[in-house]
Formats: structure tokens, C-alpha cells, sequence
């Protein structure tokens, strides 16, 4: 049996791989250590309701503020991802268990429980499964409204490269208010960060999603300090906007241990505000670049932004 706090057991594939140093943290990536009455409160109801989060699995600098708040983002279909990225602290391999049926009422009971307004649902890989889980993202779309029908749905999801594609209609016919696949970086790097995945499919995904429902916000991520330069970010930019993606996320990448990819180098806040100020430049109605920025981080306030930035341009 797995133990799955253990790295050499969480991530197999890359125990043999050599230690790549972890550079010490600049002073503007620093947060404070979690703690307080709300983020107990919020790790109370998810315990409760048996859920994961990618908070906790991905080891996000900002758990501590959001959980805070009574914000974390659900983890669905399991904990552990066929892929292997090697940018990513979720553990790897071959998934247990079979999707659990009960979950998408458990994800429904905790949004109902926090009371949010914004539930950002995302996902670890299932290629083990036919639809990639299509389906149960489906269902717990659906319950969430059942039990909340005033909270607003982001979903992560998953790229489905392996899967009939007609899948995403499932995911799509559900509606959710947001959907979001992070690229996470530039296509030149994809062999070595993010490999098991394509850039144009994933660009591709997102951009079926607008052909399927024009009205649905679209949203996509990546990281900086991978060892990418300025002109390949400014180009994927341009890609995603030929795809009709409406929301930009652009944050640092943070070495989980030292077996993972390395730090190429630590981006400085006046260059996430270049980046942000292009952006917008090039038509997306929403940005968020920053060195702590994550696709959920603030995601209620910002989906509010994108609804208002949609309205102007619509006069």
C-alpha cells in the first residue's frame, strides 16, 4: 500500500531523477503559514465530507488565505493522477479506485456548507477511465446547483486527449459558468514539463468549448520561470486569443521538491505587470498575472470582473 506523504511513494517516476537546487523564495513570493478560526473551519468540512483538494495536494502558496476565507478548491475523481508533469506535486501513477458516485453529493453538501458564491471544481487525470471522467464532472456540476443554485461553477478540467471527443458536450451541456484548462506553459517546453499532453489539443479543447456554447466564459493558465522567454509567452497569448479565450492566468512556478523540475529563474512583479498590460492589449476580457497568481486564487471577485468586463464590451 501507497503512502502518499512519502515523495519516493507519491512521485515513482521521478525518484531516480537527480536534485534539481531550490533556489531561496524572493521576498515578494513569501506568504505567511496557515492557520486560524476559518481555515480550521474549512479543513473541519472537508474532512467531513471526504473531499481533496487541490489546495492541499498541489501545495499552493495561498491555502492559507483562501481556506481563511472559507475557499478551497474540490479535487475531484481521486488523488491520484495518471500523468506525470513534472512540474506537479499531485501524486502519480495508477488511480486505486474507481470514481466514487457519492462524491459529487459531497462536493455539493461543502459548497452548501461554506456557503460560496464561486466554487472553483477541478480534477486530477483519469485516462484510466473511457470518458476521463467527463461524466462525473457532469454529475457534480449538477448537484452543486441542485443544493446551490445560486453559486456560480468554475471547472478545471482535465485535457481528455485519450477520449472520443465528443465527451466535452457532457461537460459542456452541464454549464458551468467558467471553463478553464491551463495550458501551464509554452509548446516548447511541453516534452519536458508537461509531458502525456499537447499544446494545440489542449488550445483546441478550448476553443470547441466556445464553438459548442458561445456564452460560456472560457479561461486558461500558465506558469513563468520555467524556462521560458518573454516572446514564447507573448505568442501563446496570441494563440489563446485566436482560440476566443476570454481570461488569462500568469503566476510563478514554486519547485515543490527537488526532484521536480527546476526554477529556471524568480519573475519580477514589474514584469507580470508588463505581461498583464499586454494582455489586455491583445483583447483578453480578464487577467490575472501576478507572482502568486493560481487559477483559482480570488477566483470568485475575478469571475465577477469577467462578467462586468463582458457587459462594457457589449455596450
Amino acid at each position: 500500500m501507497r503512502d502518499l506523504k512519502i515523495p519516493e511513494q507519491r512521485h515513482p517516476e521521478k525518484a531516480r531523477r537527480p536534485d534539481n537546487p531550490q533556489p531561496k523564495k524572493p521576498s515578494w513570493i513569501r506568504v505567511k503559514a496557515p492557520g486560524g478560526k476559518g481555515y480550521a473551519d474549512t479543513a473541519k468540512i472537508m474532512r467531513e465530507n471526504k473531499l481533496v483538494t487541490v489546495c492541499e495536494e498541489a501545495g499552493c502558496p495561498n491555502v492559507g488565505e483562501c481556506w481563511s476565507q472559507g475557499h478551497a478548491t474540490m479535487m475531484i475523481m481521486g488523488e491520484v493522477c495518471t500523468r506525470a508533469c513534472t512540474f506537479c506535486n499531485i501524486a502519480t501513477g495508477r488511480p486505486p479506485e474507481a470514481l466514487d458516485i457519492f462524491e459529487p453529493g459531497r462536493v455539493a453538501d461543502a459548497v452548501s456548507k461554506l456557503g460560496l458564491n464561486h466554487v472553483v471544481i477541478t480534477s486530477v487525470d483519469r485516462d484510466d477511465i473511457e470518458d476521463g471522467g467527463a461524466e462525473h464532472f457532469a454529475q457534480t456540476i449538477r448537484a452543486v446547483r441542485k443544493r446551490s443554485p445560486g453559486t456560480t461553477i468554475e471547472i478545471l478540467t482535465p485535457d481528455f486527449i485519450r477520449c472520443d471527443p465528443k465527451v466535452l458536450e457532457t461537460v459542456v451541456e452541464a454549464r458551468p459558468d467558467v471553463f478553464n484548462h491551463n495550458l501551464e506553459t509554452v509548446p516548447g517546453l511541453y516534452p519536458e514539463v508537461r509531458p502525456g499532453a499537447r499544446y494545440f489539443h489542449s488550445l483546441r479543447l478550448l476553443q470547441r468549448v466556445k464553438e459548442l456554447d458561445p456564452t460560456m466564459f472560457t479561461k486558461s493558465g500558465i506558469m513563468v520561470g520555467l524556462g521560458e522567454n518573454r516572446q514564447s509567452v507573448m505568442q501563446v497569448m496570441e494563440d489563446m486569443r485566436a482560440a476566443d479565450i476570454d481570461f488569462l492566468t500568469i503566476g510563478q512556478y514554486l519547485q515543490p521538491t527537488p526532484k521536480h523540475h527546476a526554477v529556471d529563474r524568480f519573475v519580477h512583479p514589474d514584469e507580470f505587470a508588463a505581461y498583464e498590460k499586454s494582455a489586455y492589449g491583445k483583447g483578453f476580457l480578464m487577467v490575472s498575472a501576478t507572482p502568486l497568481t493560481r487559477s483559482s486564487y480570488h477566483a470568485g471577485d475575478d469571475f465577477a470582473r469577467l462578467q462586468a468586463a463582458r457587459l462594457a464590451k457589449l455596450g
